[in-house]
């Protein structure tokens, strides 16, 4: 994993981190705060300097996105293909937002995969992130990444929010039919013996259904950005589940009684200003995902 995974060596810096996270956790029991794609607001996003950034500011979790290459390998991506804002071609060059969609990582190998630069780029939405060049990894990889400094660093054990990215009409084109998804994702988290620490979610009622059915221990959040409501949202569901996960504008006080009520938590995104984060907290969520988890946890520990 090279650079990627450069191991940290500085005893003081280690100290700050062990201190930073203890504080953090202690003060913030009851809220959490999760590094949305690791920490996409300062690192390249959904890599693995961005989550052992999250780590290293003290964030109480990771989000990130799941495809499916070609040989079955899980990728960790926003997109099943190579989104023209953030990657960069093997050869150097800018993909074309016209042909982004035919870069499909479906149809791909994981080593042909691993040749795209998707760090280096600015993303104009976010013009303080650092730059570097790096690749989507592997699912196996963050997770040996993010572990290796947990135990190196004698941090707290760190939750993992992992995003199922699937569509019906993707079925096939994008990514597998759901219950071959379903197995893929649950194999590797039974593998990485992470299944009390990771929650699967999804916009995609399909999948979470087959993962019911696969491991009834695994926990499971609906991902919501329309404004159908608690109630209708979950009745397409069919089941209740550990989480539910809205834009942040769709939800309010009554929305996270009714889910509490039920033993549902809330964690709204993507809450990145410090009045949403007040807000959020007015209404009793359970915690945030952020793309500047440092902003987030900064505000809390004045608050």
């Amino acid at each position: 994993m090279g650079l990627q995974t450069a191991k940290n060596n500085n005893p003081n810096q280690n100290f700050k981190i062990k201190k930073l996270f203890d504080l953090q956790h202690e003060l913030e029991t009851s809220f959490e705060v999760y590094g949305h794609r690791g920490a996409r607001g300062i690192m390249p996003e959904n890599t693995i300097p961005a989550f052992l950034k999250a780590i290293e500011l003290g964030a109480h979790g990771i989000e990130l996105d799941l495809v499916v290459t070609k040989d079955q390998q899980l990728v960790v991506s926003h997109e099943p293909w190579f989104s023209s804002l953030i990657s960069k071609c093997p050869n150097g060059n800018s993909i074309s937002i016209f042909d982004e969609k035919r870069l499909n990582i479906f149809e791909m190998d994981y080593t042909e995969v691993a040749q795209y630069d998707c760090g280096s780029k600015r993303n104009p939405h976010f013009p303080k992130q650092k730059l570097m060049a790096c690749t989507k990894p592997l699912l196996v990889d963050v997770l040996d990444a993010v572990e290796f400094q947990l135990l190196e660093e004698n941090l707290p054990n760190l939750k993992y929010k992992i995003e199922i990215k699937s569509k019906a009409e993707w079925d096939g084109i994008y990514h597998p039919n759901p219950s071959a998804y379903a197995k893929l994702v649950v194999d590797a988290v039974v593998k990485a013996k992470l299944q009390k620490r990771v929650t699967i979610q999804s916009f995609d009622h399909r999948i979470l259904k087959e993962i019911r059915i696969l491991d009834k221990d695994i926990r499971l959040a609906v991902i919501v950005e329309n404004n159908l409501g608690v109630d209708r949202n979950l009745s397409f569901l069919g089941f209740t589940p550990d989480s539910y996960v809205p834009h942040y504008n769709l939800i309010d006080a009554d929305d996270v009684k009714k889910l509490h009520e039920e033993g549902v938590e809330v964690y709204p995104w993507t809450v990145n200003t410090t009045g949403v984060l007040n807000k959020m907290k007015n209404l009793g969520v359970d915690g945030i995902i952020s793309d500047f988890p440092d902003v987030a946890l900064a505000h809390l520990d004045l608050g």
